[in-house]
């Protein structure tokens, strides 16, 4: 030290006021004491201190050992079976060109509860990482004490007091990088909580299109079963007039009534399915079911051109939940790499500063200043830190092998999206062709019935199969939306999200 201000360095010495003013550069003759400059050496003492206490921690953590990335586990094909032509954008949903389906998910993405407990669930995993990489860095405590004792003997009373103040700087060396890994486990968890929010993000986005179209075949379904019903209805009036005038029998009133009847069970059936649809959509928005408006709407636009695929290696890498296993990964390794370091000895250094006094103006009249180094190696645990370390390996094994089997569900689900919107395609345009043909069946069946060429059963077969195959192409085409969903859920991908406000009671 300079000759402005010293501490002297002991182990278990203190100063004297009068006897050692030298150590603070006084003169015998200069007995005033300014409190002020005591303090300043201390502060500037424990500056000294702390600073060292740091290189030492850099020195130490540019010795941790290099990080390494982690293989795709399997082999991935050099691409899909199958690509489209069109690129979907980030926010998937707008492929759709579907104002109401942007905006139910704009809704849900700002009030859905399940998303706001995924932001939850951030936040705690970034407290975490900032919990853990505060051991890489020394501690510096402030301690103060105020004792007090009453002493009785044969001349009396007396009283004394003590007062003490001190500084206190630890710090554990990372010698084998216990703490770094267990740091980087902490931070991998929170990069895997991140992309946890976009693929909780991304199926909330997925379901509420789901329900929404859902609820567009339900509504068309009513559409149609109206339709079919006033239809039903007057043939049943055709029919009736023909069995009063004695033309037909009271078996083909019957088998109509039958039929009309069978339309109102299936339109009260349909109203059902639509109010649980819409119920289930306002969960989703964040609100309650009778706080839903929605517009009601009944048949279904366009799809757009199939989105290009990309390559397998570009899903791996872009969609969030495999993306959440690869950090998983990450984390489980660097959690088995503090568990082994966990076996080998630990140092620790400490700096301490204190000061005592019986009066507040004697406080910073005596000094003690320590530096401590503690090694602590352990001897007998019973085993418990090697059966750490063979768990965290297991863990890390289940974190790759559930890596590997999500990249191949994921390859799965993209290839089962391609073949089942192409198949459904090709099955929308039989079932339009069937409908063509069943209503030139019903139209002529009808004709020659009201000539007497046929008997009533027929008619009805005809009638039948022609309003089936109308609910069935409504259900296949909200079906074929539902592949390209799914299709879009699997090529993944993300967007920019504003973080919620926390709740408060």
């Amino acid at each position: 030290m300079g000759s402005e201000g010293r501490v002297k360095i002991s182990s278990a010495r203190s100063t004297n006021n009068r006897s050692d003013l030298k150590w603070f550069g006084l003169g015998n003759s200069e007995m005033k004491i300014n409190y002020k400059t005591m303090l300043g050496e201390a502060h500037r003492t424990v500056r000294r201190l702390w600073g060292g206490l740091l290189l030492l921690a850099v020195l130490v953590s540019g010795c941790s050992p290099a990080f390494h990335p982690v293989k795709v586990p399997v082999a991935l094909p050099e691409q899909f079976s199958e690509s489209g032509t069109s690129k979907l954008p980030d926010r998937w949903w707008l492929s759709f060109e579907d104002p109401v389906l942007d905006g139910l998910i704009e809704q849900a993405l700002a009030g859905n509860f399940s998303l706001k407990t995924a932001w939850d669930r951030l936040t705690q995993a970034e407290a975490v990482a900032r919990k853990e990489g505060a051991d890489l860095w020394p501690t510096l405590d402030v301690e103060g004490g105020d004792s007090r004792s009453l002493d009785h003997d044969a001349d009396g009373t007396s009283n004394s007091s003590s007062l003490s103040l001190g500084l206190v700087a630890s710090y554990e060396l990372d010698l084998w990088g216990r703490i770094r890994s267990s740091r980087d486990a902490a931070a991998f968890d929170l990069q895997a909580s991140s992309e946890d929010l976009r693929a909780a993000a991304l199926s909330l986005s997925a379901e509420v299109a789901e329900g929404w179209y859902q609820l567009v075949e339900q509504y068309g379904q009513l559409e149609v079963l109206d339709a079919q019903l006033a239809a039903n209805e007057q043939i049943l009036e055709l029919v009736t007039l023909q069995f009063r005038t004695g033309q037909v029998s009271i078996s083909d009133v019957l088998q109509q009534r039958q039929l009309v009847e069978a339309n109102r069970g299936e339109r009260a059936q349909a109203e059902s399915r639509a109010a649980v649809f819409e119920h289930q959509l306002a969960i989703l928005l964040g609100v309650s079911p009778q706080q839903l408006e929605i517009p009601r709407v009944t048949s279904f636009s366009a799809l757009a051109p199939m989105p290009t695929t990309g390559l397998p290696a570009a899903l791996v890498q872009q969609r969030p939940d495999l993306r959440s296993a690869y950090y998983g990964v990450l984390a489980a390794d660097s959690t088995l790499a503090a568990a082994l370091a966990d076996r080998f000895p630990r140092l620790s250094l400490s700096a301490q500063v204190t000061t005592s006094g019986e009066h507040t103006r004697e406080l910073f009249n005596n000094w003690l200043t320590t530096l401590a180094a503690n090694l602590t190696a352990p001897v007998l645990d019973g085993g418990l830190r090697k059966a750490e370390v063979d768990r965290t390996r297991a863990a890390a094994s289940e974190a790759l092998n559930s890596y590997a089997q999500t990249i191949l569900e994921a390859l799965g689900e993209v290839e089962d999206a391609l073949i089942q919107e192409q198949r459904q395609g090709d099955y929308i345009s039989s079932l339009n062709q069937q409908l063509d043909l069943a209503g030139q069946v019903t139209e002529r069946v009808r004709d020659r019935y009201l000539k007497g060429a046929v008997d009533y059963q027929r008619v009805l077969d005809a009638l039948l199969s022609q309003q089936q195959l109308q609910r069935s192409l409504l259900t296949a085409r909200q079906e074929q939306i539902q592949y390209r969903i799914n299709l879009c859920l699997a090529l993944g991908g993300g967007w920019e999200m504003e973080r919620p406000e926390p709740a408060s009671n």
